[in-house]
C-alpha cells in the first residue's frame, strides 16, 4: 500500500472532519449525501479505470524520464515562435510565485492592483511598440488574434457595406498558415468570406470590407506597405476597401523587430495584432503566450478581450481596474462582440516585466543584436554559393541553394549537428535569428552550409554591427519612455518591484477564494514544478516528431485518461481557453451536420441555467440561439424545453447545457433531457465548467452527451494565473471524432483553433500530474469531497443569507448560490457591499450576481481544510451580524463599515478618522484577522470614472 499520495495532500477534510460535517448536514455516511445529491440513473458502475496512483516522488521521476525524451535542438525554424531567454528573476519570483499564478481574474479591483499595474505595464509596452494608442492586455494566441481583427473589422462595417452584404476580408498570401488556418475557422460560419493573394496586386472591389497583413512577412520579408496606403489613399477606396478610413485594416507585427522597424501605427493601420512570446516567454511546444492586439482608441467600444485603465477610489486615489467589463462575453451572453472570455494574463504580466527588465535600451540592444546576426549569417553564407533571397529582413533569412545542393542534404547536415532549420516548399532553406543566438551557434549555422556545398567557410570571431535595414524603415520614435521601463534594471530592483506588487493582491497563497463556478483549487507544486524543465519549456511545436516524444507520449497519455474519465471516444487539446472549447465543440458538431447533409440546422438551444459563455460561443460558431426558461428551484423548464425543442425541430442543432447547472445543482431530468434533444436530430453539448462534480461519480458520455469541453484551469489543477493561461480540451463521442480540430502538422487544417497543434501544451503536465497522482481513488474522493463542503456551507448559511436553489431531494452540487437579495430589500446592503466587505476579513468575493442578480455563488472545493471553511463560516456570519445592525439601526445606514468597505491602510492609519464605528471594527473585526491581515491598498473604486475617460497606459492620470 503506498503512502504518501497527493490525495492526502490535496483534499483539506480529514475523516474526522468529515464526520463532523455530516452531522450539521443531516446525514449519515458521505455515500449518502452523494446518493441524495445526484440522481440514481447516471451513476458509474464501475470505477474509472485509470492507472494506478503515483506517489508525489514517483511522478517526479516519471516526469524526468518523459522530459528526457525531448530532444532540445537548436532551432531556428521561427513561423511566430522563438527561442527568447526569461530573466531568472521573472521566472523565479513571477512565473514559479503561487501569489502570480493563483490569483483569480481581477474584476474585484481593490484586491488586485499589483496584477492590474503589471497588465498596465503590458499593455503599455504594446502601445509604444506599435505605435497605436490603445492596446487590451492579451488575448489567447496571434492566430486567435487575427480571427478576432477580422470579426471586429467586420463589425465595423460603415452601414451602405453591410447593406451591399460585402463580406470579404483580404488576406496576403504570406501571413503565418496557423493564422490563415484560425481565421479560416472562425469567419466561414459568420458567413465572411477569405480571399488569398499578393498584397500589392490587390484591387479595390465593393465586397472587401478588410485585408490582413504581415510584417515582417512569413518568408521574413519587410514589405514596404506604405505604397499599397498611399495606393489606397490616392483612389479614395479606404472606406470601400476596408471599411476603416485611414488605415489598411489589420497587421500581424513581429513585436520585436517594431524596436527597430518603423510601427505599423505609423504608417495608418486600424489594428496590430501578434505575440509576445519572444518578450520573454518559452515557446513550451506552442503555448501558453500571450498575444496583444491594438487598435485606435475610436475602436475601444469593439476591441476584443480585456482593457485595464486608471480609475480613482472614495478618497481620490489614482488606481487601476478592469475597464469597459460588460464587454464580457459571460455578461453580454449572445450579444457579445467576441469570444474570448478569458486571456493570458500571467505570459502577459511575464513580458510586460521583461520589457520593464529590459527597458528601451535593453530591448532594442537585443533587437540589434538579432538582426546583426542575420546580416553576417547573410553575408557568409551567400559566400559559399548560396542566395540569400529577402530584400529586407529582421531576423529571418531564406536561402536559394546552389544547383549541386539539396534541401535533403542541408537538412541532414543540420540534424547530424542537432539544429532545426526551416525547409520550403520550393526547395528553399530558412532561418530565424532569436535572442539565445551566440558566437558558437553562429559557427555551426555556417558549418552546416559549408558542408552542404562542400566548401570551407570561415569561422567567426566576432559578429559586427550591422544597418542592412533601410533608413526608410528604421524606427525613428521613441518607446518605453515611462519611468516604469527605466529604473528596475538591477536585479535587487526588479525584484523588489515585483514583491511591491504582488502584496497587492489576494490570491490562494493568501486564503481561499470561493469564487463559484471558477474551482479555485490547489495548484499542487508537485504538479507545477515540470513546467520549469529546459526540455518542456524550449520545445518549437513545428520540430519533427522524433524531438517531441516526450511530449507526444504525455499527450497521448492525457487523452487516453481524460476520454475514461468522460466517457468519450475522442479528444482535442488544441482548445486554450474554456471558451474556445465551447467554440470547438460547436465547430466539431457543425462540421458533422454538414457531412450528413444537416448543414442547414443553425439553432442552439441554451437554458438560462447554463454557463454564461454559452450563447456567446455559440453566436460566434454561427448559430441563433434559443433560450429555455427554469423553473422556480432553478431546473430546466421540461415544458418549455419539449416545447423549444419541437418547435424548431427541423432547424436545432444542438443543445448546449451546464451540468450540474450553474445554479449549482444535479436536474434528475438530464438523461430525458438528452433523449428529447436526440429524437429531434441535434447533439448534447454539455459544457465542463461544472466537472468537479462529476469525475468518478459520472461523466458526460456516460449520461448522454456527444461532446463536452473540460476547463483545466478548474477541474483539473491547472491555476488561473490571474485570468489565464486556461485550456480547454473537447472530448466527443464517435461519430464526432472525425471532426476534431486539424493542423497543417496533422495534415488537415480544418475546424483548427489554435497556432500551435496541442494548444497550450506547455501546461499540460499540470493536468497529467494532478490525474496520475490522484488516480481513481483519489479523484472520486475529491469529488465527494467537494460537495460535502459545498453542501456543509449551505447548511452553515440556510438560516441566515438561505439558499437560492436546491436540488430535488434539497441538496446541492459542489457550489450554491447564497440569497443577498432579501438583505438589500430590508437593508439597502448590497450583494457588492459584502463582497467588499471580505476584503476586510482577508477573503476574495465569491462570484457576483452571477448567475442570478443580486447573489453570491460560492464553491468551496475540496482542497480547504474545515478550519478554512469554518474561519469563512465565522466572517460571514460576522458580517451577518454587520448586516443586522444596520437593519436595526444599530448601525449607520449611510455610514457603515459595509458601505465603505474596504479600509484601506492609508485610512485606517490616518490621523482624522470621521466615522461612525470605530477603527478597530473596521481593519480588525475578528481576533483571526490580525493573525493573517490583508491590507487593501486602494478604498473602493469608481467603477464608472475609467470608462467615462479610459487611460489604457501607464501615461494616464486623470486631472
Amino acid at each position: 500500500m503506498k503512502n504518501d499520495l497527493l490525495a492526502d495532500r490535496h483534499i483539506g477534510i480529514s475523516k474526522k472532519d468529515e464526520e463532523q460535517m455530516l452531522r450539521k448536514i443531516g446525514v449519515a455516511s458521505l455515500d449518502e449525501l452523494i446518493d441524495k445529491t445526484i440522481p440514481a440513473d447516471i451513476r458509474l458502475k464501475e470505477p474509472l479505470a485509470l492507472p494506478e496512483a503515483m506517489t508525489e516522488y514517483e511522478f517526479g521521476q516519471h516526469i524526468a524520464e518523459l522530459a528526457a525524451k525531448n530532444k532540445l535542438y537548436a532551432t531556428y525554424i521561427g513561423m511566430g515562435w522563438y527561442n527568447t531567454i526569461t530573466p531568472a528573476v521573472i521566472q523565479r519570483n513571477v512565473f514559479e510565485n503561487p501569489v502570480w499564478y493563483t490569483s483569480y481574474t481581477p474584476y474585484q479591483t481593490e484586491v488586485s492592483q499589483g496584477r492590474l499595474e503589471a497588465l498596465l505595464n503590458f499593455q503599455t509596452a504594446v502601445c509604444d511598440l506599435t505605435g497605436m494608442p490603445l492596446a487590451n492586455c492579451s488575448l489567447l494566441d496571434e492566430a486567435t488574434a487575427a480571427a478576432e481583427a477580422v470579426t471586429m473589422m467586420y463589425a465595423l462595417r460603415p452601414r451602405d457595406m453591410q447593406k451591399a452584404g460585402a463580406n470579404v476580408v483580404f488576406v496576403d498570401e504570406n501571413v503565418f498558415p496557423q493564422t490563415l488556418a484560425v481565421i479560416t475557422t472562425r469567419a466561414i460560419p459568420q458567413g465572411i468570406e477569405i480571399r488569398t493573394g499578393k498584397y500589392n496586386e490587390l484591387e479595390p472591389a465593393p465586397d472587401i470590407f478588410a485585408c490582413i497583413l504581415q510584417y515582417p512577412d512569413a518568408n521574413g520579408n519587410i514589405e514596404d506597405y506604405r505604397a499599397f496606403v498611399e495606393k489606397a489613399h490616392a483612389a479614395g477606396c479606404f472606406e470601400e476597401c476596408t471599411g476603416a478610413a485611414g488605415g489598411i485594416g489589420a497587421v500581424a507585427a513581429d513585436i520585436l523587430s517594431l524596436a527597430l522597424l518603423t510601427p505599423p501605427g505609423e504608417w495608418g493601420t486600424d489594428i496590430v495584432f501578434g505575440t509576445t512570446q519572444r518578450l520573454g516567454t518559452p515557446m513550451f511546444y506552442g503555448g501558453p503566450s500571450a498575444a496583444y492586439f491594438a487598435t485606435r482608441d475610436e475602436y475601444k467600444r469593439n476591441m476584443p478581450g480585456r482593457i485595464i485603465g486608471w480609475s480613482k477610489d472614495k478618497y481620490g486615489k489614482p488606481c487601476y481596474r478592469m475597464a469597459l467589463q460588460t464587454r464580457e462575453q459571460h455578461i453580454k451572453r449572445e450579444k457579445a462582440t467576441s469570444n474570448i472570455c478569458t486571456a493570458q494574463a500571467l505570459l502577459a504580466t511575464m513580458a510586460g516585466f521583461y520589457a520593464v527588465y529590459h527597458g528601451p535600451e535593453g530591448i532594442r540592444t537585443i533587437a540589434e543584436r538579432i538582426h546583426n546576426i542575420a546580416a553576417y549569417l547573410e553575408q557568409e553564407i551567400d559566400k559559399l554559393g548560396y542566395r540569400q533571397v529577402n530584400a529586407r529582413y529582421f531576423d529571418t533569412l531564406r536561402f536559394a541553394l546552389p544547383d549541386n545542393v539539396s534541401a535533403q542534404q542541408v537538412r541532414t547536415v543540420a540534424l547530424s549537428k542537432e539544429v532545426n532549420l526551416r525547409y520550403f516548399k520550393n526547395g528553399d532553406v530558412g532561418m530565424s535569428i532569436d535572442e539565445t543566438t551566440d558566437l558558437a551557434a553562429v559557427n555551426v549555422l555556417l558549418s552546416i552550409f559549408g558542408i552542404a556545398a562542400g566548401k570551407d567557410y570561415t569561422k567567426a570571431a566576432d559578429i559586427p554591427e550591422s544597418r542592412t535595414i533601410p533608413e526608410a524603415f528604421r524606427r525613428q520614435s521613441a518607446y518605453l519612455t515611462h519611468e516604469v521601463f527605466n529604473k528596475y534594471h538591477t536585479e535587487t530592483e526588479m525584484m523588489r518591484y515585483i514583491k511591491r506588487l504582488d502584496r497587492k493582491d489576494i490570491s490562494l497563497a493568501h486564503s481561499m477564494i470561493s469564487l463559484g463556478s471558477c474551482t479555485m483549487k490547489l495548484n499542487a507544486a508537485a504538479e507545477m514544478l515540470p513546467l520549469s524543465r529546459p526540455e518542456f519549456m524550449g520545445m518549437h511545436p513545428l520540430v519533427p516528431e522524433d524531438q517531441a516524444e516526450g511530449y507526444r507520449e504525455l499527450i497521448h497519455n492525457l487523452s487516453e485518461e481524460l476520454k475514461v474519465i468522460t466517457g468519450f471516444a475522442g479528444v482535442s487539446l488544441q482548445p486554450n481557453s474554456g471558451a474556445a472549447g465551447e467554440y470547438a465543440g460547436l465547430r466539431v458538431i457543425r462540421a458533422y451536420l454538414e457531412s450528413i447533409g444537416q448543414g442547414h440546422r443553425n439553432k442552439v438551444l441554451i437554458p438560462a441555467s447554463a454557463h454564461g459563455t454559452n450563447p456567446a460561443s455559440a453566436v460566434q460558431a454561427g448559430f441563433t440561439t434559443v433560450t429555455c426558461a427554469c423553473d422556480e428551484q432553478g431546473n430546466v423548464d421540461m415544458a418549455d424545453l419539449r416545447a423549444k425543442a419541437e418547435e424548431n425541430k427541423a432547424d436545432l442543432a444542438a443543445l448546449m447545457i451546464t451540468y450540474p447547472s450553474t445554479h449549482g445543482i444535479f436536474e434528475t431530468e438530464i438523461v430525458e433531457i438528452c433523449k428529447i434533444i436526440h429524437a429531434c436530430g441535434a447533439q448534447v453539448y454539455m459544457d465542463g465548467a461544472n466537472m468537479n462534480a462529476q469525475v468518478g461519480l459520472t461523466n458526460p458520455g456516460f449520461i448522454g452527451a456527444d461532446v463536452c469541453h473540460l476547463n483545466l484551469h478548474k477541474t483539473f489543477a491547472s491555476p488561473h494565473g490571474g485570468g489565464g493561461p486556461g485550456v480547454g480540451p473537447i472530448c466527443v463521442a464517435g461519430h464526432l471524432v472525425p471532426f476534431l480540430p486539424g493542423h497543417e502538422l496533422f495534415g488537415n487544417t480544418a475546424n483548427q483553433v489554435s497556432g500551435a497543434p496541442f494548444g497550450s501544451a506547455g501546461i499540460l503536465p499540470i493536468t497529467y500530474g494532478y490525474i496520475r497522482m490522484m488516480g481513481t481513488e483519489g479523484l472520486t474522493r475529491a469529488t465527494k469531497t467537494a460537495i460535502l463542503n459545498a453542501n456543509y456551507l449551505a447548511a452553515c448559511f440556510k438560516d441566515t443569507y438561505g439558499i437560492v436553489y436546491r436540488g430535488a431531494t434539497g441538496f446541492v452540487g459542489h457550489e450554491m448560490i447564497l440569497e443577498c437579495r432579501k438583505v438589500h430589500e430590508e437593508t439597502g446592503i448590497s450583494e457588492n457591499d459584502i463582497a467588499k466587505r471580505l476584503m476586510d476579513y482577508g477573503y476574495h468575493a465569491p462570484t457576483l450576481s452571477f448567475p442570478v442578480h443580486g447573489t453570491l455563488m460560492i464553491e468551496p472545493t475540496e482542497s480547504e481544510s474545515l478550519a478554512e471553511l469554518d474561519n469563512f463560516v465565522h466572517v460571514m456570519l460576522t458580517i451577518w451580524q454587520e448586516i443586522q445592525e444596520v437593519k436595526n439601526g444599530e448601525a449607520d445606514k449611510t455610514d457603515n463599515v459595509l458601505i465603505n468597505a474596504p479600509h484601506p491602510e492609508y485610512e485606517v492609519v490616518a490621523d482624522a478618522w470621521e466615522h461612525s464605528y470605530t477603527r478597530q471594527k473596521a481593519a480588525y473585526p475578528m481576533e483571526s484577522v490580525r493573525d493573517n491581515k490583508f491590507w487593501v491598498n486602494v478604498a473602493r473604486v469608481d467603477n464608472t470614472l475609467g470608462d467615462r475617460k479610459l487611460l489604457p497606459t501607464c501615461y494616464g492620470c486623470f486631472e
